[in-house]
């Protein structure tokens, strides 16, 4: 039973370093208010079937913890019979408040059920160049 006890409080304390560790860093492990935020408005507006919110500002310039750059995988059934375009005006209609303000930049992935079931990959995205690094880089 001591063993049981010890062997919890160590995967609990190693959980809660992680949690803080992918909070400083930006991670997407650990929510932060605006990750929260979207997510809510994304399930209120679009009742999708599938949802994924990252957080990939610990890829860009900018303070530790930051919530600013956002990767979007959105599976709605809203979706059905509409452009790709419009997909995107729907996801920016809900999350309007944030991309005033603290979002800089959002990828989204907007597909129907059935595209989400016939390919559920997921396009990488491009490194950061911005600020110092395009720079460094001879851009």
């Amino acid at each position: 039973m001591l063993r049981s006890r010890t062997v919890t409080a160590t995967v609990t304390a190693v959980v809660t370093a992680a949690t803080a560790t992918a909070a400083r860093r930006g991670c997407a492990m650990a929510e932060g208010p605006v990750a929260r935020a979207i997510r809510a408005k994304l399930q209120a507006a679009l009742e999708p079937t599938h949802l994924q919110v990252v957080n990939e500002s610990h890829r860009h310039t900018g303070p530790a913890g930051a919530e600013s750059h956002f990767a979007v995988v959105v599976v709605s059934e809203r979706f059905g019979g509409l452009p790709l375009l419009q997909r995107h005006r729907l996801v920016h209609a809900a999350l309007r408040a944030e991309l005033a303000g603290p979002l800089h930049a959002l990828a989204i992935v907007a597909r129907t059920p059935q595209q989400w079931l016939d390919d559920p990959a997921v396009p990488p995205r491009p490194a950061c160049l911005g600020g110092s690094q395009r720079e460094h880089r001879g851009a």
